[in-house]
């Protein structure tokens, strides 16, 4: 049976949340400190976590660093009433793979839940999700920019560039569009795994940690382009007619 680890202090939200969870067919286990936290994870080795960010011992970012830097790969979701962009960019630099603030929608949090169990191949004892479809091109190049898709490796001028893997899914995801509109609910069927009824700001978070990594200005990205009230696009000679500005 698929394990949620649930970080979370509010004991009724926690236990609530518990239930809706276990009625859906997941087994959960509740922490309500940091240490709590850390502990269950070494001791369950979950299938994901959901993570509060404001613990009585220490904060969740804190919690996220660690996993991360101890190479466990589990999906992370972030729940938490701290909803500021700076709050969110932390996070996913931290290793989150999806954040959700309070209050929040309790069909629209299940529904990312599931996505990011069956992107992961452990929704409830399925097997593992099929590995995207190679690249028909061995090697992207735009701008300074190359990326191999056999290694997954992003060089910018020559220099290693470390990308997350949603950043180079996303990135990919662009790229094999060749220059064409994708929407961000497109973007967020393809990299996330998200349906319709998921509405959310992750894209845009994720598209300006690209510009921030790839863009030689990521304030006026010439790569990278938003189309008004369309999604985005990725121009390979740099060309920004009709970019409707940053996120």
């Amino acid at each position: 049976m698929t394990t949620i680890l649930l970080i979370e202090d509010n004991e009724a939200l926690a236990v609530g949340l518990r239930s809706n969870l276990e009625f859906e067919g997941y087994s959960v286990v509740l922490a309500g400190t940091a240490s709590q936290g850390k502990a269950l994870m070494r001791e369950r080795n979950p299938d994901l976590v959901i993570l509060d960010l404001m613990l009585p011992d220490a904060d969740g970012y804190s919690v996220l660093r660690d996993l991360r830097a101890n190479s466990q790969s589990f999906p992370v979701l972030i729940l938490t009433a701290l909803g500021e962009e700076a709050d969110k960019l932390r996070g996913f630099r931290f290793g989150a793979d999806d954040y959700v603030t309070k209050p929040f929608a309790l069909l629209e949090l299940m529904a990312r839940v599931d996505a990011l169990l069956r992107r992961s191949g452990a929704t409830r004892g399925a097997a593992p999700a099929a590995s995207a479809a190679p690249a028909q091109s061995p090697s992207w190049r735009f701008g300074d920019i190359v990326v191999d898709a056999a290694t997954r490796t992003v060089r910018r001028a020559g220099r290693v560039i470390s990308l997350r893997p949603r950043e180079y899914e996303l990135l990919a995801a662009l790229l094999q569009r060749e220059g064409r509109l994708a929407t961000r609910m497109e973007l967020l069927r393809d990299v996330w795994g998200y349906g319709d009824s998921v509405m959310s700001r992750t894209v845009d978070t994720h598209i300006a940690e690209l510009r921030r990594k790839l863009e030689r200005d990521p304030t006026h990205p010439r790569h990278i382009i938003t189309v008004l009230k369309g999604g985005y696009r990725l121009a390979s000679d740099g060309h920004t007619e009709g970019d409707g500005g940053t996120p």
